[in-house]
């Protein structure tokens, strides 16, 4: 009993950390209909940066602040130098474009930080362990999955009850009928690609301390999060909260009960929701 609660907790707080990178995602792709391959990036140079401030400082709750705004800042410039002469064009200018960005990005890391894999401890306080009956979690964990549990909770809240909430959610439904009613539409898409790759460098700053830091971090996270915008359904933050969650189980449980088939039963999970519902769990139908 003890062992499966350990990992349903496990499982959440991956999933959790999944969540803060394919939010960002999903918001991206289903309102500027922009597949951002280099999204991952954001995540990889947010860990690099939190590995930076750290070794400079000792601070960890530092870098926590540094990196969501030093992404903001650069994707805010991708999206208004680069990705807006593309919006006409189709996704496959898209896709390539970005997917150049990832080479690039891993390219001037590796430049920086050379191949070798970095680390960066938890945060004071979060470096234990923590006793519940018989399941045994570790206390960084459980920091992560309440830090994913707060900021979907936010992020559903200002999605549905704020002002700009209800402008992105009118961009995603429909960009043309957005505009015609007055929305400023580039400004509101710089926002959204700045606050995306803010959550995916979070995204990475949290993943620091727990996992191995090094050029090409972002290939398997870029792939679980897309999974999660595919099952969650675009555009919709309860989605890829929902998503992230199946994902984070699954994964974890098939990691530890049937590792060599962990990412196959992802695939699986997503090749069951799309038979059964094409647009995703709370996506919006056609």
């Amino acid at each position: 009993m003890g062992n499966a609660i350990q990992l349903i907790v496990n499982g959440l707080s991956f999933g959790g950390l999944v969540f803060l990178l394919a939010a960002g995602l999903s918001i991206i792709f289903g309102l500027m209909d922009v597949l951002n391959l280099a999204h991952g990036s954001f995540y990889m140079i947010g860990a690099y940066t939190a590995y930076t401030v750290v070794m400079a400082t000792q601070n960890f709750w530092l870098a926590l602040l540094v990196a969501p705004a030093l992404l903001a800042v650069i994707g805010a410039a991708l999206e208004m130098v680069f990705f807006r002469r593309l919006y006409r064009h189709g996704h496959l200018p898209q896709v390539l474009m970005t997917f150049g960005f990832t080479l690039v990005f891993v390219d001037l890391i590796r430049s920086r930080f050379g191949p070798t894999t970095r680390a960066i401890p938890p945060p004071p306080g979060l470096g234990g362990a923590v006793h519940l009956a018989t399941a045994t979690f570790s206390s960084y964990s459980l920091f992560v999955l309440g830090i994913a549990i707060v900021i979907g909770a936010l992020l559903v809240i200002g999605w549905r009850l704020t002002r700009l909430g209800v402008v992105l959610r009118a961009g995603v439904s429909d960009k043309e009928m957005a505009g015609l009613l007055g929305i400023d539409l580039p400004r509101t898409f710089t926002f959204t690609f700045a606050f995306g790759a803010a959550l995916a460098g979070l995204a990475g700053v949290i993943a620091a301390p727990e996992f191995a830091i090094y050029p090409g971090m972002d290939a398997n996270v870029l792939i679980l999060a897309l999974v999660v915008v595919v099952i969650g359904g675009l555009g919709s933050i309860e989605g890829a909260l929902l998503g992230a969650a199946v994902i984070g189980l699954g994964y974890v449980i098939g990691s530890t009960l049937f590792p060599q088939f962990a990412i196959g039963l992802i695939f699986a999970l997503m090749a069951a929701v799309l038979i059964i519902r094409p647009s995703g769990l709370l996506g919006r139908r056609s």
